[in-house]
């Protein structure tokens, strides 16, 4: 996520009609985010319909889960489990997000001497990952305080295209924008065959990517520097 993301959330907001002075957000610009940092979604509410751009917890946390905490990795959902996960199959129906990224790192090869590659379309311009949401309630806080409810998301993926296979065996679904607003629709209800037509929509999408060989970096490593392609 780098410093233009903010402009172009606004410009995608302003041509739906809505009002971007009601969501923006201040983000800071983060080139090195994993599981359970916070992401940036759109989601547009089920109760007043408007488009929201929040922070969201990657990794899902169902409502009456009692901790943070997933007792299995929930940053990922696979696009052909949705209607068999338990997990999946509430979100799927009505909450559904989409995941804003300039890009994304895979890492290849054997343990210990990975090789990391960054992801993105070759224009630079913004992806839209398909995704599902879930607030989850902290009891420990009281009823009026603001920060009992915290937003949670996971980022859908399917079986990687030919041009990427050889990095992983999985990429995420990414939606063109004209079907954003069609996926995060809440009166649409939600099932297996919405998913498969996002991850069809999703093919040519990941078919247009390119990538990068990037150097190896640290977790606590940061900057624009990280998606630079190596010489």
């Amino acid at each position: 996520m780098d410093d233009n993301v903010n402009e172009e959330i606004t410009e995608f907001v302003e041509r739906t009609g809505r009002r971007p002075e009601e969501w923006r957000a201040d983000w800071e610009a983060d080139y090195n985010i994993a599981p359970t940092d916070d992401i940036p979604v759109l989601i547009d509410s089920e109760k007043t319909r408007e488009l929201r751009f929040e922070r969201a917890h990657w990794s899902l946390v169902p409502s009456w889960s009692e901790t943070l905490k997933p007792t299995f990795p929930t940053f990922n959902a696979r696009a052909e489990d949705i209607a068999q996960k338990s997990t999946w199959r509430k979100p799927v129906q009505s909450h559904r997000a989409i995941v804003l990224a300039r890009g994304y790192y895979e890492w290849q090869g054997p343990k210990g001497h990975k090789t990391p590659y960054f992801i993105r379309y070759p224009d630079g311009q913004l992806m839209g990952f398909a995704g599902l949401y879930s607030w989850w309630r902290d009891r420990s806080k009281a009823d009026d305080d603001p920060g009992r409810w915290v937003l949670t998301a996971t980022i859908l993926t399917s079986d990687a295209v030919q041009t990427l296979a050889d990095i992983h065996d999985r990429n995420p679904v990414i939606l063109p924008e004209e079907l954003w607003q069609h996926w995060i629709d809440p009166s649409i209800v939600g099932d297996q065959e919405l998913v498969d037509e996002a991850v069809r929509a999703g093919i040519a999408e990941a078919e247009t990517l390119r990538f990068d060989q990037v150097a190896p970096f640290r977790t606590e490593d940061d900057g624009p520097h990280l998606i630079q392609p190596v010489a």
